[in-house]
């Protein structure tokens, strides 16, 4: 049989990206728990031309809710040629009476238990509606197919040796989605990370840990740190910030080549990191955890949403001035949005503050898709648009790449240079985030069956 999995996206910049930095696991590590007898093919919507007129079997479709679109649009194309379609990932998951008007079958939860039986069911002409895959223990899965990416992915080697977190951030959808807290074998992650058939040196330099909180289990991740150290490699991932109150795990970080850690900082105000349930974050800490990262020559990339209920512009816009103090080196900035299957989207269904008019267009963290508390829509969105433009102005992207000059070690400063400049360049050329509701191809788009309780009720879901 013969698979092709996409990985389904929208545009999300006025100009597209000429060159995505580093692609999802999800289409790779489908691929890599494919039985062998099948013939498998993985594309990414934002860099690969889809072949709609694919001579392959069965068309596998991921997808969270911001591209669920261009996933709809996909599937009726496909089907239309009289292909048999699938989808998995976050959005089929919390939508499923809406996806199966548009597939022929959906994968809910994670996929690696149900995903040989799909391909078994499909063989024998015997495909079910639905299949509910239950928490993998994460042992003996095999190394994603890094073969089968485009080569216009600047890092390859995506790797992910823990699954789920123990925190319950109210815009997360981990906790239901990946529920508990599982590690892969150590000697399993280290093969993955050991793997170097790649093009270009820094491919086979870089590993980016695909993992939500990586050293949660603090005596898992000193011994996979301490079996990275020959290994030579540069990694980065994503980590809570109480890794800056732990001096050993830093200088072990150091030692097995880290150049980046993400810490998900949210906000600077303490009602809105309420709002976040993010009481684990202490304002008052940031500078010095910020600090002691930096001091082993770590760059610190975080994480900034703007629309929590406390936020209004000013604090909103502020913020671009607040990461520059605290020393953060790379900011990813977004705006709240109410995915479903997070406590924020069902405090704001029941209060009547989702935007229902607005389709999945208006769900890639770049616009409102929400009616904020003190603000208006299009207030949030510009305050947002001009955090954006100023934190990635020439002036402060070049005051963050000449701090890493003196502060970096080598391969941080230059994910800081290449990241700062890569933002700079896009906000020089005007190249923003898109705003969905002046497109009027997004506007005047169909809008799927919408997901309502009552639907998924008389679908027996």
């Amino acid at each position: 049989m013969k698979i092709d999995i996409i990985i389904a996206y929208v545009q999300r910049y006025e100009f597209g990206h000429e060159r995505d930095f580093v692609p999802p696991v999800t289409g790779i590590h489908l691929a890599a728990i494919t039985p062998a007898e099948h013939t498998v093919s993985v594309f990414h919507q934002q860099i690969d031309r889809i072949n709609l007129d694919t001579d392959a079997d069965l068309i596998a479709i991921s997808f969270f809710s911001g591209f669920a679109m261009a996933a709809y649009n996909l599937a009726v194309e496909f089907r239309k040629r009289g292909k048999v379609v699938v989808a998995g990932g976050p959005h089929v998951t919390y939508c499923q009476a809406e996806a199966l008007a548009y597939f022929d079958a959906i994968v809910t939860g994670e996929a690696e238990n149900v995903w040989p039986g799909l391909l078994k069911d499909f063989g024998l002409d015997q495909l079910k509606r639905v299949y509910t895959g239950s928490p993998c223990d994460m042992k003996d899965l095999p190394t994603p197919r890094y073969d089968l990416l485009p080569g216009r992915f600047f890092i390859k080697k995506v790797i992910q040796a823990t699954r789920g977190c123990p925190f319950s951030c109210s815009f997360c959808t981990v906790p239901s989605l990946n529920p508990g807290f599982r590690l892969r074998p150590v000697e399993d992650v280290i093969r993955d990370a050991s793997y170097d058939k790649f093009n270009h040196w820094w491919q086979k330099k870089i590993v980016w840990f695909w993992d939500d909180n990586l050293t949660i289990k603090r005596p898992y991740i000193r011994e996979l740190l301490r079996k990275m150290i020959p290994l030579k490699k540069w990694w980065l991932t994503q980590a809570s910030m109480d890794i800056a109150k732990d001096p050993e795990l830093l200088d072990l970080m150091k030692a097995s080549g880290c150049i980046g850690v993400f810490l998900g900082i949210e906000s600077f105000g303490v009602d809105s990191l309420a709002d976040a349930n993010k009481r684990q974050n202490k304002i008052g800490n940031y500078s010095a955890a910020v600090k002691e990262i930096r001091k082993r020559g770590i760059a610190v990339m975080a994480g900034f949403i703007a629309g929590f209920d406390h936020d209004d512009e000013e604090s909103i816009i502020n913020m671009a001035d607040q990461l520059m103090k605290i020393g953060i080196d790379v900011p990813f900035l977004s705006i709240m949005t109410p995915f479903r299957g997070t406590p924020i989207y069902t405090t704001l269904n029941r209060e009547g503050r989702i935007l229902e008019e607005r389709n999945w267009h208006f769900y890639n963290g770049y616009n409102v898709a929400f009616v904020p508390k003190k603000i208006s829509e299009d207030q949030l969105l510009q305050a947002h648009r001009t955090l954006w433009k100023k934190s990635f102005s020439p002036l402060y992207a070049f005051r963050r790449i000449l701090r890493g000059v003196f502060t970096l070690r080598r391969g941080a400063f230059l994910l800081s240079l290449f990241m700062n400049s890569f933002y700079s360049y896009k906000r020089s050329k005007r190249n923003y985030p898109i705003d969905m509701s002046k497109r009027k191809d997004v506007i005047n788009a169909v809008a799927p069956i919408r997901y309502h309780e009552h639907t998924v009720a008389a679908a027996g879901l």
